[in-house]
């Protein structure tokens, strides 16, 4: 239902080589399709029609699909779904600006929704839109700052709250909270979405780290693509905190070097203390303890609702975190 709404909102009218086939690209290369999911599972789970979500849930895909092309062009990443990312195919103008485009086309299925639903509830859902934007923005920010400048040392509570922002808004708390306003039809004050939306958010994201050092063909993206960019996941951060003394000038030339003057070497040297220390069955140990945080926020938050498929499915999605390979 998703995919065939986008499908209306993605123009096919000049210039479609330059602007509107990049800025379909990557909609049309499927994904988990997650975040509009768990939109439409809970406004269904507050008893609302599925199509009275689901043009809100593609504005929340489109809008995740126009960040993934600035995260590739920032990340300097070289694949996205098992193919090259747009900017390796376009050149980074043309897909930063078939980002952009994607993104303020995002918008217009949100509005016509909010209008057939309830055109009182405008307001609150695009104050929620406005903060989940800001907070992604500044979680991406957090991340390209302490890159940029490889003295920082972020704790594990600064990547918690990065990927607070980052990830579990987008990813979480603004599906859940904007399928809840659709499905009860008023305003949502109840933290327990944002409690619920870090928990799992966090938890996907961890586990997300750690698929990205595992690979593989049905990862979807580059195999330890965040160690060729020096990303601080958890596992990076326990290594940072465990150098002998002797592995510690080796540890600072690889966070300084670029991502082009970095080496498999390097790359399998870090992944190689990563294993040594135990840093991935840690991170995913913690990344399991999110997720029962996130399993019991998910039974006060949806206690006083009957039981039904969709309910399942938000509780499922928990679990399906650590079953999924990509």
């Amino acid at each position: 239902m998703v995919r065939d709404v986008m499908a209306d909102y993605l123009p096919k009218q000049e210039p479609r080589k330059y602007l509107y086939d990049p800025v379909a690209d990557y909609p049309s290369r499927g994904g988990k399709m997650m975040r509009p999911s768990l939109c439409i599972a809970t406004a269904r789970a507050f008893g609302a029609e599925p199509e009275r979500a689901v043009r809100a849930a593609a504005a929340i895909e489109m809008l995740h699909n126009s960040l993934l092309i600035h995260d590739d062009i920032e990340d300097e990443s070289e694949e996205r779904r098992g193919k090259p990312t747009l900017h390796a195919m376009h050149g980074i103008p043309i897909a930063l600006n078939a980002g952009d485009m994607l993104a303020m086309l995002s918008i217009r299925p949100l509005l016509e929704n909010v209008y057939d639903a309830s055109p009182w509830l405008s307001i609150p859902i695009i104050q929620d839109m406005e903060r989940m934007a800001r907070e992604s923005a500044e979680g991406q920010a957090l991340e390209l700052g302490w890159r940029r400048d490889p003295d920082q040392r972020p704790t594990r509570d600064d990547y918690l709250i990065m990927v607070l922002k980052k990830t579990c808004w987008l990813a979480a708390i603004y599906p859940c909270r904007l399928g809840a306003m659709l499905g009860k039809r008023s305003k949502i004050t109840n933290d327990a979405f944002i409690r619920f939306g870090f928990f799992f958010g966090a938890a996907f994201q961890i586990q997300d780290d750690v698929l990205n050092l595992n690979g593989g063909l049905t990862y979807g993206k580059e195999s330890c693509g965040d160690l060729w960019e020096a990303k601080w996941t958890l596992m990076l951060i326990d290594v940072a905190q465990s150098l002998t003394e002797a592995e510690r000038p080796r540890f600072e030339a690889y966070l300084r070097n670029s991502r082009e003057t970095r080496t498999e070497e390097d790359v399998a040297w870090v992944l190689d203390l990563m294993n040594r220390i135990g840093a991935i069955e840690n991170a995913q140990m913690f990344a399991r303890g999110l997720a029962g945080a996130a399993l019991g926020e998910f039974s006060t938050l949806l206690s006083d609702l009957p039981d039904s498929r969709d309910k399942r499915f938000i509780r499922d999605l928990i679990t399906w975190t650590f079953r999924r390979d990509h």
